[in-house]
């Protein structure tokens, strides 16, 4: 009665994680801007949305442009607009604004190319929801833009950070989690760049259900563990973190080309948002062992004389894997259920 009433709280608890996280996803948005001439830009922005309802942003343009009717049409997860508008004297020195986005929880990438090859990049927040428009691209620019989106990606791609929670708990001490961690980043870095470029090209969906499946695997493997059932991700987990890498690239691969890469600096923004994925990965590691330490310490603290109590603990590590396994388990029916619908 006890184990049922168990695995009772532990779906509840579960559940209710998944519907907040799910409530909690959020995709940037995308405005991109190309000189035609002198006073002509088309323009291209993409907005997050879910079924036919779509966020309540808005592109103003300086006052001195007019525009033509959009385009428009939901596409996947987006709601997508094209038009074409006319600014005397050109755009530099103006102002673009997303209206709404300053009550909203998501950024903008904004990208404008001029005719003669200068790119500008900028990174919106509800913070910043303008930008000027330059006339010549800044490299630093570009690589800090990069940088800020990958360490978002990962802190915010609860499924990939549910997968590094998993190998910690599997690995336990430092050195192997070193080497483990280290595979799983030369694996998502080689197929994040080849999904991107274009060398490989892989359904979207699949790959996220996959994710799932390779978070469910790692859960039941660190409960193998502790009954007594060693498996090869326990002998050799950096082998597990490469396979499992090289899919996860291919879904960072998937939210970087929702934002697009900037023609000029391919290689300086891929290279920016990879090593900005890895400090996130990092930080949130370092948090995950700082957090383990505090409470241990606190442990000892209230411990009885010499009592040592190690943490996180047998119930502890269990529990947290039935939580992350069973969260992997939520995301691989709902999306592989997406496949049919």
């Amino acid at each position: 009665m006890k184990r049922l009433t168990f695995f009772i709280a532990i779906f509840t608890l579960t559940l209710g994680t998944a519907t907040i996280v799910k409530a909690h996803e959020v995709r940037p948005g995308y405005l991109e801007l190309k000189e035609v001439d002198a006073e002509t830009y088309d323009l291209l922005w993409k907005v997050p949305a879910k079924g036919d309802r779509r966020l309540g942003l808005y592109v103003r343009l300086p006052e001195h442009c007019s525009s033509r009717e959009p385009a428009s049409r939901f596409a996947g997860d987006a709601y997508i607009e094209r038009w074409q508008a006319t600014c005397k004297g050109g755009l530099t020195g103006g102002t673009i604004t997303i209206d709404g986005l300053s009550a909203s929880r998501t950024d903008v990438l904004a990208r404008v190319e001029h005719v003669e090859g200068a790119t500008q990049t900028a990174r919106l927040t509800p913070s910043q929801p303008e930008f000027k428009v330059l006339g010549t691209s800044d490299p630093a620019a570009v690589a800090l833009t990069y940088f800020k989106l990958g360490v978002e990606h990962i802190l915010l791609g609860f499924d990939h950070l549910l997968f590094v929670l998993a190998l910690v708990l599997l690995v336990g001490n430092w050195r192997r989690l070193v080497g483990t961690i280290t595979a799983f980043t030369l694996a998502h870095s080689l197929t994040l760049a080849a999904a991107t470029l274009g060398w490989v090209q892989v359904p979207q969906a699949p790959v996220e259900a996959v994710i799932a499946l390779s978070i469910m695997f790692v859960a039941v493997e660190i409960l193998h563990r502790q009954q007594g059932r060693i498996g090869i991700a326990v002998r050799k987990p950096w082998v597990v973190a490469f396979v499992f890498g090289l899919l996860h690239g291919l879904g960072f691969a998937g939210a970087l080309r929702e934002v697009g890469l900037p023609d000029h600096a391919i290689p300086l923004s891929l290279a920016f948002f990879n090593v900005g994925v890895e400090v996130g990965q990092l930080l949130f590691v370092a948090a995950v062992f700082l957090l383990f330490r505090a409470v241990s310490q606190l442990m000892r603290r209230r411990a009885l004389a010499g009592l040592r109590l190690p943490w996180p603990n047998a119930i502890v590590t269990r529990t947290v894997s039935y939580v992350i396994g069973t969260l992997a388990a939520f995301w691989l029916i709902e999306r592989t259920y997406g496949f049919f619908i």
